[in-house]
């Protein structure tokens, strides 16, 4: 069944890249230096996942939250690209819990009016989310309720106590992605809800578990949606930034 476009996608790239400004000793008018827009592959990095959002016939509008100091960096990155799709652009608050409610609070009156029914927010330090992870997100929190991508540890995790280490099974915990996609109007609730009483949750799942019952399902995460986090992160990008198309059938 053909639905209209009814999702929004809020990018989030407000994060200070403490971590890797410090590696790299760069920082900008407002301390340290925004690692979405460094170069990579030749665009920003923050280009790859708009130009994929851009292409997706599902998505309405994004939402691009920034920080103070940034915004001629964004509104240069966005003339450059000239998306097809409306962007709104929005400062964001001193946390990530902050940053994603601004966001919302851009899209509440067409939350409210139902021309916004699915919300999918997206770390825009993961440059390489692909049209189908954002998709099948888009599609399952339609039926469902909520989709967060995971993939499997991979390595083993262990319980050190001064005089025991215990390894910790593995086979039902996951590392959590972005986008992690909700229907709307619970989503906005929820965080109008965790403003009131002061709530912070480390992401976006936390808070719809906290002050929704909406079912959230965990969909298959994807290896090349990494997170640009450290200056090594960069050289695995490069190799992805190589092979890279806004399709739908890779990242």
């Amino acid at each position: 069944m053909n639905h209209q476009p009814d999702a929004a996608l809020i990018v989030l790239a407000g994060g200070s890249g403490s971590r890797m400004a410090d590696s790299m000793d760069q920082t900008g008018g407002n301390g340290k230096f925004n690692k979405v827009y460094l170069p990579l592959g030749g665009r920003d990095i923050l280009d790859y996942c708009l130009t994929t959002a851009d292409q997706s016939p599902t998505v309405a509008k994004i939402v691009l939250v920034i920080r103070r100091g940034d915004e001629d960096h964004a509104a240069e990155l966005l003339d450059r690209l000239q998306l097809a799709h409306p962007v709104a652009v929005t400062l964001g608050g001193a946390t990530r819990q902050d940053s994603e409610y601004a966001g919302l609070c851009e899209l509440r009156d067409e939350i409210e009016s139902g021309k916004i029914t699915i919300v999918g927010i997206h770390d825009g330090a993961r440059p390489f989310m692909s049209r189908d992870l954002l998709e099948t997100t888009i599609n399952v929190a339609r039926h469902s309720g909520g989709a967060i991508p995971g993939l499997p540890l991979g390595e083993n995790l262990y319980r050190i106590t001064s005089d025991l280490i215990q390894p910790l099974p593995t086979e039902e915990l996951r590392r959590v992605q972005t986008p992690q996609t909700f229907r709307a109007r619970p989503l906005l609730d929820a965080y109008d809800q965790a403003a009131a009483t002061g709530f912070q949750g480390v992401d976006t799942a936390e808070t719809v578990e906290r002050f929704t019952d909406l079912e959230v399902r965990v969909v298959p995460g994807d290896h090349r949606n990494i997170k640009v986090t450290f200056v090594e992160d960069m050289f695995v990008a490069e190799q992805y930034a190589g092979a890279w198309q806004p399709g739908p059938d890779r990242p």
